[in-house]
C-alpha cells in the first residue's frame, strides 16, 4: 500500500498580505481551494489513505473543509508541523502515520495537468524498491532544482539552481518513497538554512542508483503557485481548460465516484448541498450524463 501526505505548511510569505491571515493552501485556484489539486493527484495514483500536515492555527481550517474525507470515499487525518524544517520533516511528523508502507509527498501550492497523468501516478504508487521523482522542462533550470538522468530514467544528479544546469529538467513537488525513506529521513541534518532538504533524501537513493525520474512531457502543465502572479496564472489555466472542455480539474466528488468510491446516491447527495453553483450543478450533470 502507498500511502499520502499533502504538506500544507509554511507562511506563505511570497504572498503577503493574501496569506496573513489565511493558510496558502486554502487560498483559491479559480473555483476551488489550492489543496484539491494535490489531494486529487493522491487519489488520481489509487492512494485512498492521506495526511494533511499543517501549521497549529490552520488545522481547524482544514477539518471544516474536508472533513475526514469520508465524502471523497477516503480517509483523511491531519498533522501539525509547529515551524516550516524543511520538506523532509514530513516523514518525521508523519512516520506513525505511514507504518510500514511506501508513501508519496505532494506539496500542497502544486498542481498537476496532463494527458494519461493517472497510469504515471499509478505506476509510480506500485513502483518497488526505488524512489520516483517528476522531472518537467523549464527554460530557466538555474532557478530551480534540476535532474539529469540517463536512458533508462534512472537519475544522475541533482543540482540546486545550478549556475551550470546539467539539464532542463526542474525536479516538480511530487515525490514516491519506499519505506525505508522514513528511516533516512531521521539521518538527514539540517542544512545550512537549517532546514531538513528533501534534496538530501533524494541524493541518498541517488548514490544507491534507486532514484526513478519520471518525465511530464508536451502537453503536461506543471504549476507552482507560490507567488501571486503564479497563483492568477493557475486559475486563469484551470478556469480556461474548464470552460473550453466542460471537464472539471481535481473535482475531488467526481475523481471518487469514476473510482467507485462512492456511489451515485453519494454523489447526488454532495451535488444538491451546492446545487445552486456551478460546482454542485457539474456534479448533478455528471449523473445526468451518466451512460
Amino acid at each position: 500500500m502507498t500511502k499520502g501526505i499533502v504538506l500544507a505548511g509554511g507562511l506563505g510569505s511570497r504572498l503577503f498580505p493574501l496569506t496573513k491571515g489565511i493558510s496558502k493552501q486554502l487560498l483559491p485556484i479559480f473555483d476551488k481551494p489550492m489543496i484539491y489539486y494535490p489531494i486529487s493527484i493522491l487519489m488520481l495514483a489509487n492512494i485512498k489513505n492521506i495526511l494533511v500536515i499543517t501549521a497549529p492555527e490552520d488545522l481547524e481550517n482544514y477539518k471544516k473543509l474536508l472533513g475526514n474525507g469520508n465524502k471523497f470515499g477516503i480517509s483523511i487525518k491531519y498533522a501539525i508541523q509547529q515551524t516550516p524544517n524543511g520538506l523532509a520533516e514530513a516523514f518525521l511528523i508523519g512516520k506513525d502515520f505511514i507504518g510500514k508502507d511506501k508513501v508519496c509527498l505532494v506539496l500542497g501550492d502544486n498542481i498537476f495537468y496532463g494527458p494519461q497523468l493517472s497510469p504515471l501516478l499509478e505506476k509510480a504508487a506500485t513502483r518497488e524498491g526505488k524512489a520516483t521523482i517528476f522531472a518537467y522542462h523549464v527554460k530557466n533550470p538555474e532557478e530551480f532544482g534540476v535532474v539529469s538522468f540517463d536512458k533508462n530514467n534512472i537519475a544522475k544528479s541533482i543540482q540546486e539552481k545550478p549556475s551550470k544546469p546539467k539539464s532542463e529538467f526542474a525536479v516538480t513537488g511530487l515525490y514516491f518513497y519506499d519505506n525505508s525513506v522514513v528511516n533516512i529521513a531521521k539521518k538527514v541534518k539540517p542544512s545550512a538554512r537549517n532546514e531538513l532538504e528533501i534534496s538530501s533524501i533524494n541524493q541518498i537513493y541517488l548514490k544507491e542508483k534507486k532514484l526513478h525520474v519520471e518525465v511530464l512531457g508536451r502537453g503536461y502543465a506543471w504549476l507552482d503557485t507560490g507567488n501571486s502572479h503564479n497563483l492568477l496564472q493557475a486559475s486563469q489555466f484551470i478556469e480556461t481548460i474548464q470552460t473550453r472542455q466542460g471537464f472539471y480539474v481535481a473535482c475531488l466528488e467526481e475523481i471518487a465516484w469514476r473510482k467507485n468510491w462512492i456511489s451515485d446516491k453519494e454523489l447526488k447527495e454532495q451535488g444538491n448541498k451546492i446545487k445552486n453553483n456551478d460546482y454542485g450543478k457539474y456534479i448533478l450533470r455528471l449523473l445526468k450524463n451518466k451512460k
